[in-house]
């Protein structure tokens, strides 16, 4: 463990090491959208290992209080924005919509069973209905849900293109290593529709000359 990761370990609590088939069987019986996103999207489609600091399972933001009757008596759920935390109480506003009772800038909750557990999911609350998967960045930046998620194993993935064009913004060291590792992997297609969300959100970006070779 480097010291930055040892630093936010000590603030913030340590997590527990989860996988795939562990999201599936926490969301067995939900009845909202869900999927994986993150490192674990990417290494399910190019079958690449690499290190996993966390799990992040997907849902829909219009659907959280479908998420909170799931994870009641599960999971405690915990606000997490701008490098802060708020615990979302079950029995506070369970029916309210995200914007009513999420704070500004929210787009992820972290889980876990009490105070005294490591954290186990970090939940990513996602723009777009059922039939519709949108950017968060970018609105007009769309398509339709069942084109935007591929399933394996009976857990549904977000596509890789579009996991690179959330990691593309950060441009860390590793999102810079997912990119090299999932590029061999993407067609004509996919590198065609990254290249053209890269060009309308992010135009200039590095990644931009090794789609176009």
């Amino acid at each position: 463990m480097g010291d930055e990761d040892a630093e936010f370990e000590r603030l913030y609590g340590a997590w527990k090491p989860r996988i795939p088939a562990d999201a599936e069987h926490l969301f067995r019986g939900y009845p909202g959208t869900w999927w994986i996103a993150g490192g674990w999207a990417l290494e399910a489609f190019t079958g690449v290992q690499r290190h996993h600091e966390d799990i992040d399972p997907a849902v829909l933001r219009e659907e959280l209080p479908v998420l909170r009757r799931h994870l009641a008596a599960r999971l405690d759920a915990w606000a997490a924005f701008s490098g802060a935390l708020l615990p979302l109480k079950p029995d506070d506003r369970p029916d309210a919509l995200a914007d009513d009772i999420l704070p500004d800038g929210c787009g992820q909750l972290w889980t876990r069973p009490g105070a005294a557990h490591p954290w186990e999911y970090d939940i990513l609350l996602s723009p777009g209905t059922p039939d519709e998967w949108v950017y968060k960045r970018d609105a007009t930046v769309r398509m339709p849900m069942a084109d935007a998620l591929w399933e394996c194993d009976g857990i549904r993935y977000l596509q890789p293109e579009i996991q690179l064009l959330y990691k593309a913004k950060g441009q860390r060291l590793k999102d810079d290593a997912d990119f090299a590792a999932t590029l061999p992997f993407l067609d004509a297609a996919r590198r065609a529709w990254l290249r053209d969300a890269l060009t309308r959100t992010l135009p200039g970006h590095e990644w931009l000359a090794d789609l176009t070779r």
